[in-house]
């Protein structure tokens, strides 16, 4: 697992994506991502629930992909703590602890509102 620190640094670094609208990420995200044209969907693995395959799906599927930070954005904003799959290269238990990190800095960027 990241460590905490890694995990504050990581929401640091998507503040650059807090003004872009919903609509301009997915569609980059879905044009952009590895994902959405690199693989056919029906012959990707199931992911087990457990951390360790998890990591790996995540670092298989995300290794070169040019969007997993915009990827990761539109997730957290998406799904929050709901968050499930793979996306923005991080398996499920490290991208809740992101989006914890996360939501308390876009929250003091808006004054105190959470989302």
């Amino acid at each position: 697992m990241v460590s905490r620190d890694n995990f504050k640094e990581i929401a640091a670094y998507l503040d650059r994506y807090a003004v872009v609208p919903d609509d301009v990420l997915a569609e980059v995200v879905t044009r952009d991502g590895l994902c959405f044209w690199a693989f056919d969907r029906s012959e990707m693995p199931e992911l087990s629930g457990e951390d360790d395959p998890d990591r790996e799906l995540a670092a298989r599927l995300c290794a070169g992909c040019p969007v997993m930070s915009e990827c990761l954005e539109l997730e957290l904003r998406s799904a929050g703590a709901q968050t499930v799959g793979v996306w923005g290269a991080l398996p499920e238990s490290d991208r809740r602890a992101v989006y914890q990190a996360w939501r308390v800095r876009r929250a003091g960027r808006r004054g105190g509102e959470q989302r």
